[in-house]
């Protein structure tokens, strides 16, 4: 069994489990009983990993978010959907690996689902562009989702992904405008959209796929308008200070919720979601379950009106000075 990736907050946990581990060796290899010791052992640890966990700062939310063994959209979808068929192609040329979808049932509910896949190691991210999507993948995407307003299918999309791909392939075939595209269209749709950060929602390739009526964040999820290394390579001409970036630009599930810009943020299990994915599957499917079924009790025009008036409240400023105007006035 491969050994579970560490991270360097995670570090003073490694002894505790060590001589818990040794421990139960004994036990195995003997008739000693250590129940009592090992319950007082395996309590500490799931007390100090819990008190890590909720005391991580922005830049550390981000090493969990960017874990290599954080669960996937593929992952996800495996566990939370009863039928699942995954759809290729933009129908233009091209299959992006980094962007999937497909449609799929949850119960008796049938859904299209879609989003930003990573890969396990170096072979998989290079072979999904580490869940950098090109033209095509917005284009598959929005594919998928007429095929869902067609057909009045709930649109499930999930963000994990850096940014849109950004090499000079990607804009000689109309990244800008493919992004553009879906920003426009996704508005119009007559079906109910939840989008789900469940990893590192970055720049328009995030927002490429979350234009939704329910925007939700998994607890150790960020949701960036660019990388902290990016802004502070842009800002200070130093990509050593995005920590510093991390803390200005408000980028955990408790400022978004604040700001408004994320509807709901899903708890985690102590250690993240690397360390019990079946559980936050299980989370997940809860909550889009939730929010699906009061979504379907709107008609097609209050959500498409609910859904623009949504993104119109984004960005608005409290001026102490000036009172914020009515969408009205």
């Amino acid at each position: 069994m491969a050994r579970r990736a560490l991270l360097e907050f995670e570090k003073p946990l490694v002894e505790l489990e060590e001589q818990i581990e040794q421990i139960r060796q004994l036990a195995r290899d003997s008739e000693v009983d250590v129940s009592q010791q090992l319950l007082q052992l395996e309590t500490l640890a799931t007390r100090r990993r819990k008190d890590i966990f909720d005391a991580l700062t922005p830049s550390q939310k981000i090493q969990v978010a960017r874990h290599p063994q954080r669960p996937s959209t593929l992952d996800y979808i495996q566990v939370i959907t009863d039928e699942w068929l995954e759809l290729h192609g933009d129908r233009r040329g091209s299959d992006d690996r980094a962007l999937v979808g497909g449609v799929g049932r949850i119960g008796e509910q049938g859904v299209v689902l879609l989003g930003h896949q990573k890969g396990r190691d170096t072979k998989e991210n290079v072979a999904r562009n580490f869940g950098m999507a090109s033209p095509g993948g917005y284009r598959k995407a929005m594919r998928l989702m007429e095929h869902a307003d067609r057909f009045r299918l709930p649109i499930l999309s999930f963000i994990d992904t850096p940014g849109a791909y950004a090499g000079v392939l990607a804009e000689e075939q109309g990244q800008g405008e493919a992004i553009a595209v879906n920003l426009r269209e996704m508005f119009r749709l007559r079906v109910p959209i939840l989008a789900t950060v469940i990893g590192e929602g970055g720049s328009g390739g995030a927002l490429g796929i979350g234009v939704a009526d329910r925007l939700l964040m998994f607890e150790h999820s960020v949701y960036t308008v660019a990388s902290p290394e990016a802004c502070a390579s842009i800002l200070w001409r130093d990509a050593g200070k995005a920590s510093t970036a991390a803390e200005a630009l408000k980028i955990t599930g408790p400022d978004l919720l604040k700001l408004g810009i994320v509807d709901l943020v899903l708890p985690e299990p102590a250690g993240g979601n690397h360390s019990a994915p079946l559980q936050a599957a299980e989370t997940l499917k809860s909550a889009l379950l939730e929010q699906l079924s009061e979504l379907q009790g709107l008609s097609e025009s209050q959500l498409i009106e609910q859904r623009y008036a949504k993104f119109r409240r984004m960005g608005r400023v409290l001026d102490s000075e000036s009172p914020i105007a009515s969408p009205s006035s």
